[in-house]
């Protein structure tokens, strides 16, 4: 059976990029440059192909980033293996894609919710995937808050779900460490009796 990328011409599958808003450009960090906000949650990784993906960033990000330093804010929240992690292929395929002055323009990534696998993932994979000095580059931002620190506020949108999990993370702190399980749960609710269950989070990216 085709993917969905396979029925979708290159031309539709960057219209399903810009339509989910997954990269924009939008507001300043606290040094005055350019940010690029990076929503991982919206990315139809299904229904994109990789050179899709190359060809969007090509056309409508990396024109704007060529000139002047510019950081990125990439938020991790709720991104699944199976839903919208672009997997380590296309990671590497759009490290090399990216333009020598991009990459030396890139100042800092902050990475939003990361989460224990993600750390993991990037421990392991970080330095393969990612040339250039890139991987160095990546500064861990466990909440909001300490997200403020770095870029200003009044000029990002960040969607509703991402402060919806971040007070979540202040009843749960242990979900920061992959100790429990960041599936939703009743408040109060009388623990379960089967304590065979792992609250091990499975996923490979969360």
């Amino acid at each position: 059976m085709d993917s969905p990328s396979a029925r979708l011409s290159l031309s539709d599958q960057m219209k399903v990029i810009e339509k989910l808003e997954v990269f924009k450009i939008q507001g300043r960090d606290k040094h005055g440059r350019k940010v690029l906000r990076i929503i991982g949650k919206s990315f139809p990784a299904r229904s994109v192909s990789k050179e899709a993906l190359n060809e969007y960033l090509r056309e409508k990000i990396f024109p704007s980033l060529e000139e002047k330093p510019f950081s990125i804010v990439y938020v991790h929240t709720d991104v699944h293996r199976s839903e919208n992690f672009p997997g380590i292929s296309t990671l590497r395929s759009i490290n090399d894609a990216i333009p020598e002055n991009v990459k030396d323009n890139l100042e800092a990534v902050h990475f939003v919710h990361p989460g224990l696998q993600a750390r993991l993932f990037l421990a392991t994979f970080g330095r393969l995937l990612f040339t250039g000095g890139l991987y160095k580059k990546v500064n861990y931002v466990t909440r909001l808050e300490f997200l403020w620190d770095q870029v200003r506020r009044n000029e990002m949108e960040i969607p509703e779900f991402v402060y919806d999990h971040d007070e979540e993370l202040e009843f749960r702190p242990m979900m920061d460490y992959g100790i429990e399980s960041d599936h939703p749960r009743v408040y109060g609710a009388p623990p379960a009796m089967d304590s065979s269950v792992s609250m091990y989070s499975m996923r490979c990216i969360g």
